[in-house]
C-alpha cells in the first residue's frame, strides 16, 4: 500500500443563509461524515474510508482440490467394511490438497485484512 494515500479536496463550509433548517443541518451531517471518511475532521485513523487502489491483495491461485478422487471402494473383513490402502492413499491426498487449498486461502485472506487495517 501506498504510504498516505489519496489527496481529497477541501469541502467548504455551509452556508448558514439561504437554507431551510433541515438543508443546513443534513448538507452539515453530509460534510462531516465525508470529512471523516476521508481523513479530513478528527484524529482517528480507523474512521478513513479505503480506496480501491489501496488495496492491492493478489487474486487467490487456482484450487487444487476440485472433485475428491477416493470411492470407497473397500474390503469386509470379520463384518467389519474397511478401505482398501489405495482409497486409504487417495483420500489423504484429498484431504492434503484441501488443506493446502484452506492454507492459501488464509493467506490471501491475511493480507487483505492487514490492508484493509492500514
Amino acid at each position: 500500500m501506498s504510504g498516505r494515500g489519496p489527496r481529497f479536496t477541501a469541502i467548504p463550509a455551509i452556508p448558514q443563509s439561504g437554507l431551510t433548517d433541515w438543508q443546513f443541518q443534513t448538507m452539515n451531517a453530509m460534510k462531516e461524515n465525508l470529512e471523516l471518511l476521508i481523513g479530513a475532521r478528527g484524529s482517528s485513523s480507523e474512521a478513513r474510508a479505503l480506496t480501491s487502489g489501496q488495496i492491492t491483495v493478489a487474486n487467490p491461485p487456482a484450487q487444487n482440490m476440485t472433485r475428491i478422487t477416493a470411492q470407497g471402494v473397500g474390503y469386509t473383513v470379520s463384518g467389519v467394511t474397511v478401505p482398501s490402502l489405495d482409497d486409504y492413499a487417495k483420500l489423504s491426498a484429498n484431504v492434503q490438497q484441501l488443506a493446502d487449498d484452506v492454507a492459501s486461502l488464509r493467506s490471501t485472506l491475511n493480507v487483505l485484512i492487514n490492508q484493509l487495517k492500514g
